[in-house]
């Protein structure tokens, strides 16, 4: 905060190299620069999230359809159907095993940014306040 000069490896900087002045302006332009920094592949991990339950569960009723066609095509033992129902079982929870982890790590990754977000605001506005 008592700093008079700006990192090198900041989002600010390269928003200040055409400008000496710090302003409103530029400050608004570094935030969003860390925003979007910030938030990278949230989308994507809240893609995964959002639809490995649907493929899971879309591979349990493939297996389940299977089974059915065995159990048609012989006659039907406990085997053929204890078999296909493990099979479809295990893609469930394939599905949510990963849906699980990636919402979890999407949740975390998603608080982390606003934490950032914030305190880069905080300073932004320290240095106005400072500025004027």
């Amino acid at each position: 905060m008592g700093s008079s000069t700006v990192n090198e490896n900041s989002f600010l900087n390269n928003f200040i190299k055409s400008s000496n002045a710090v302003s409103k302006e530029v400050l608004a332009l570094g935030m969003l620069a860390a925003t979007k920094e910030a938030t990278k592949g949230l989308s994507l991990l809240s893609i995964f999230a959002s639809t490995t339950p649907f493929i899971g569960l879309f591979g349990t009723v493939v297996s389940i359809l299977d089974t059915f066609t065995h159990i048609g095509q012989t006659t039907g033992s406990m085997s053929v159907i204890s078999t296909g129902v493990s099979d479809a079982l295990i893609a469930t929870a394939a599905g949510i095993f990963v849906a699980i982890f990636s919402y979890t790590y999407h949740q975390i990754l998603k608080r982390k940014s606003f934490e950032l977000i914030s305190y880069i605001q905080m300073q932004s506005d320290a240095i106005l306040a400072r500025k004027g």
